[in-house]
């Protein structure tokens, strides 16, 4: 871990810290909660990975109903 030379891989955290009790996953950053609890001692490529998965998360979840994504009237 070369440390000085390279920023530090920015924590998924948006501020949303409720965990889905059927998935498993924080409902803000889609983190499990051994990967919200290991953040702070990853390294940078364990970080990469965590940011990796989340994408791929994403991608698996459905659509939001179209009531969510319109603001109120």
């Amino acid at each position: 871990m070369s440390g000085a030379s390279t920023p530090t891989v920015a924590s998924p955290c948006i501020g949303v810290c409720r965990m889905d009790e059927a998935s498993g996953l924080c409902a803000g950053c889609l983190r499990t909660l051994d990967e919200i609890a290991l953040w702070a001692v990853l390294d940078d490529d364990d970080r990469r990975a965590v940011w990796g998965a989340l994408a791929q998360r994403r991608r698996r979840l459905p659509p939001a109903p179209a009531a969510d994504r319109t603001a109120p009237a």
